[in-house]
């Protein structure tokens, strides 16, 4: 900061008024971020939306889940907004319902208006009692990256799959159909 502009900003500032602390820097945030969220509640209005959940572990390895919105704008163009991020304690599917619906009910998006939902990931479905679940989709999720990450490799899943269908043809276990 300039010198000069310290001076008569901060130097003719009462000392409450410097909002260079981060509790008044963090309730600033929440009165923007609140004003961009009815903005674009508004903007939905009451056209019909899908929301997009993302979980995520911040740098302090606090659990965090996002949401964004995605609806068709008066002018008829689909929007994808960034709506909020909320702490939660775990991303069990019960934990991620009861927060989805407090934002919803809080900024009054009608559940009735939803349309669609998705979720990135698969921690979501760490339930109690089914860890094989969890950890399924947890592998799995690791060989889709795994596979998709190289060209090579996955022209070499291709191949496989291409000569997997083949023989499945030739032995009259899948059919294919004919185009006139």
């Amino acid at each position: 900061m300039s010198i000069e502009v310290e001076r008569v900003v901060l130097g003719n500032a009462p000392g409450n008024a410097k909002y260079i602390s981060p509790s008044i820097q963090k309730q600033l945030l929440n009165i923007l971020g609140n004003k961009v969220r009815n903005k674009i509640r508004e903007e939905v209005g009451d056209s019909k939306y899908c929301i997009l959940v993302d979980e995520a572990v911040d740098i302090s390895s606090k659990e965090q889940m996002a949401i964004i919105l995605r609806f068709v704008d008066c002018q008829g163009i689909i929007r994808e907004r960034f709506f909020k991020i909320v702490s939660v304690p775990n991303t069990t599917s019960q934990t991620l319902k009861d927060e989805i619906s407090k934002v919803l009910t809080m900024y009054n998006l009608q559940v009735r208006n939803m349309r669609g939902q998705g979720y990135d990931g698969a921690s979501n479905m760490r339930v109690k009692g089914v860890p094989e679940i969890w950890q399924f989709f947890s592998s799995l999720s690791l060989i889709v990256n795994f596979v998709d990450s190289s060209a090579k490799r996955h022209s070499a899943l291709k191949a496989v799959r291409k000569e997997e269908i083949a023989d499945l043809v030739a032995c009259g276990q899948l059919q294919t159909a004919k185009i006139s």
